[in-house]
């Protein structure tokens, strides 16, 4: 439950473990919050609306909206809504918002106390600090206004959250937002609401490696030189070279550690319910609003900012001459700053930096997949022998004896089961060498994953039923196909086939989803990779090059815009493949229409 002022104040205790509950707390914010730093608290002294502004929307409304999955709606009520600092709607609002991002089942009450005990020994809160994660930067540890008892109630939550999401290995905001959640709720509840938020797939919140917080910092580098040209161009002129990317390297501390408390619970609000992409757009304006400025104002003259731009835009922030109002309203406003426009730079920056191998996450124990001279390490090789031994599709690729002699063996139903005849050896030798090939065309970050067979037709039949059963929760997945002309092509799907399901802001199911990770792939007649064509270029290509995964109760679709790569019904027998406009592909075999002869989705195991 939400936390409330007043109750059964010994219950209350407990449930807060041990925090003492003050008489005097004013409405809206938690026990652990030392209130007398925090200004505007007017909640209950507003002016009455005058007629020219709506009636803030309370809680019941919202929560009505949300059930009805009317998210565009809540989106612009969230935007529009100033609901003062200190307004009691938050302490249930905020749980409910981060609860619709939750992909793991439902938490049983009492999962976090049990959590806390097993991490601890106990539920009672040490006098003693506790050592932080590896993954929390100390020198961002921002408390806000949380007392002494709220600031170790803050080091629990994020140990615990730690302890049970070990992938997190470098999230520098996450304490910052513990903070925040803890000063209008109670320890357990802003723990869930973290779950959610580092569990969400459909949209992105909180940076969980070193390499997402590179991508991220330089992804909004790069939206900063085409969004805001004149702010960007003046600060890289007054600090050329590397010093404009250390600047946006401290992005997020422009907003979590400059901004005041009442602008950044405002923008909370919006967070919550859209992800970072709000960050983006406030990050934007404060760039914007920092030029003018400097343009403006000898405090912010270039000879004064020049050597230390970063600690001035923090500065600057503290004392932002607008309202939270009229910053939100700055940045929803700006034009052209879509989702889709915001993961194709993410994507594409992400992917340069893989490239590269500039992979700053300083960990000296990451597995590379390829060794430097692009041969196969050995736990690849193990890999992709597993691999070989799930494989029923039979590639017979190379040579007349490969084919000859893959003919002749006793079935793939053994090549299946890992046993291999003499004579088929030389036939596993010519599949070994495509998969290899195959496995290098996998993101660097898959390859360190085993991959395991989740469908074949061969043994769970030919029923597009079946195959979202055994399918659609895994992410990525890679579709191998082999006709009844012996063509082998497919694709690596980067998203769930599950997102089929998943309803946009207005309702609606988007007919297309996935992302630009998604590649198709020939091994026979010929051997291709066929990669997004966003990965090109900076221009926008338009709707057609964005057309990745598509299915639904009669078919399956990859690729789209003036055909599609690959189409299959649903019995999984008969297909089609064509050109593309999302990935510049020609007919993935030459006839174009194509009868399955075997159907393959593997998975990767601990992903």
């Amino acid at each position: 439950m939400p936390y409330h002022r007043g109750g059964d104040a010994s219950s209350q205790a407990d449930k807060l473990s041990g925090i003492v509950e003050e008489s005097d707390l004013y409405e809206g914010f938690a026990p652990h919050v030392e209130t007398s730093g925090i200004k505007t608290l007017d909640f209950y002294n507003l002016p009455k609306p005058t007629g020219k502004e709506p009636a803030l929307r309370s809680y019941t409304e919202i929560q009505q909206l949300l059930q009805q999955g009317k998210k565009r709606d809540v989106k612009n009520i969230l935007r529009e809504n100033s609901w003062p600092i200190n307004s009691p709607i938050r302490s249930q609002l905020w749980p409910m918002l981060c609860g619709q991002h939750q992909t793991k089942e439902h938490m049983l009450d009492g999962f976090y106390w049990e959590m806390v005990h097993q991490v601890f020994g106990t539920t009672e809160l040490s006098e003693k600090p506790i050592m932080l994660p590896a993954f929390v930067d100390a020198t961002h540890c921002l408390p806000y206004h949380l007392t002494s008892t709220g600031r170790a109630v803050a080091d629990r939550i994020v140990n615990v959250l730690g302890y049970d999401c070990p992938d997190i290995t470098y999230s520098p905001v996450l304490y910052p937002i513990t903070s925040i959640l803890l000063h209008f709720m109670s320890e357990e509840e802003a723990y869930v609401c973290l779950a959610g938020l580092v569990g969400s797939k459909e949209k992105v919140f909180i940076n969980q490696t070193k390499l997402q917080h590179e991508v991220t910092w330089k992804t909004v580098m790069q939206i900063a030189k085409k969004h805001t040209k004149s702010a960007t161009s003046y600060f890289q002129r007054i600090c050329p070279g590397l010093k404009l990317e250390r600047v946006f390297m401290d992005w997020c501390w422009w907003i979590l550690a400059g901004l005041p408390f009442q602008h950044l619970v405002r923008i909370m609000d919006c967070y919550f319910h859209e992800g970072i992409k709000v960050l983006y757009r406030v990050a934007l304006v404060i760039l914007n609003l920092f030029h003018k400025e400097c343009q403006s104002n000898n405090e912010w003259s270039p000879d004064n900012i020049k050597n230390d731009i970063g600690n001035a835009l923090i500065k600057f922030c503290k004392k932002i001459p607008v309202s939270p109002a009229k910053l939100l309203h700055a940045a929803f406003s700006i034009r052209g700053l879509s989702t889709q426009y915001i993961s194709r730079i993410f994507i594409k920056t992400e992917m340069l930096l893989k490239s590269r191998s500039v992979l700053t996450s300083g960990s000296k124990q990451l597995i590379k997949s390829r060794s430097s001279d692009n041969l196969p390490t050995s736990q690849s090789q193990v890999n992709i022998q597993m691999m070989s031994h799930t494989l029923t599709i039979r590639e017979k690729l190379h040579s007349e004896s490969c084919r000859n002699l893959g003919e002749k063996s006793p079935g793939h139903r053994a090549i299946a089961m890992g046993v291999y005849p003499i004579h088929n050896l030389k036939s596993q030798a010519c599949k070994n060498e495509d998969l290899f090939t195959l496995w290098s065309w996998l993101p660097v970050r898959i390859t360190m994953y085993q991959p395991v067979l989740l469908y074949t037709t061969e043994e769970h039949g030919c029923s597009l039923t079946t195959f979202y059963v055994r399918v659609e929760q895994h992410e990525p997945t890679l579709l191998m196909i082999k006709t009844c002309n012996n063509e082998v092509f497919g694709a690596y799907c980067s998203s769930r086939w599950f997102e089929r399901n998943v309803k946009d802001d207005k309702g609606q199911r988007q007919a297309y989803f996935g992302t630009g990770e998604t590649f198709l792939f020939s091994l026979y007649p010929e051997r291709a990779k066929y990669p997004w064509v966003g990965i090109e270029g900076d221009k926008d290509l338009g709707h057609s090059s964005e057309l990745f995964m598509a299915a639904d109760s009669k078919m399956i679709t990859i690729g789209g815009g003036e055909g599609q790569a690959i189409w299959m019904d649903e019995n999984i027998r008969f297909g089609k493949t064509d050109s593309c406009k999302t990935f510049n592909n020609p007919p993935l075999c030459p006839s174009g229409d194509f009868e399955i002869r075997v159907l393959e989705v593997y998975g990767f195991v601990g992903i």
